[in-house]
């Protein structure tokens, strides 16, 4: 059995200042932007939302500005499976997490767990 749950929201910006785009979300959402902290990273910004927030970020994209959003999960690989039995796609994986598409068409990620309280409160699958 794994466990699964919403991570979180990311705001897709296909071009502007990522710094501007995160001050404008963190306005509009009531949170903090955080500094970037690795400049490997150089292309996301994180919002402050506090260790058992949802995990929102702003990054940049080459596509269309959107937004999706992540789910989070003990074991990537059986949840990617029981998406693609609801009927969802794998696009492919990057580096730690999977991009998948839904039957409606829409992309969401899932990804390793993101918060603290993840156990207690994820739904087991």
């Amino acid at each position: 059995m794994h466990k699964s749950r919403l991570a979180g929201f990311i705001v897709d910006c296909e071009g502007g200042d990522l710094d501007e785009a995160a001050a404008f979300w963190g306005k509009a959402l009531g949170y903090g932007a955080l500094p970037l902290s690795d400049p490997e990273e150089e292309k996301y910004r994180r919002l402050d939302t506090g260790p058992d927030g949802l995990h929102i970020e702003v990054q940049r994209v080459d596509h269309p500005s959107r937004v999706h959003l992540d789910i989070e999960t003990d074991d990537i690989e059986a949840e990617v499976q029981r998406l693609e039995r609801l009927g969802a796609k794998r696009i492919g994986d990057v580096r730690t997490w999977c991009v998948m598409e839904a039957p409606t068409g829409h992309r969401f990620c899932v990804v390793r767990t993101q918060r603290e309280d993840f156990a207690e409160i994820a739904n087991e699958w």
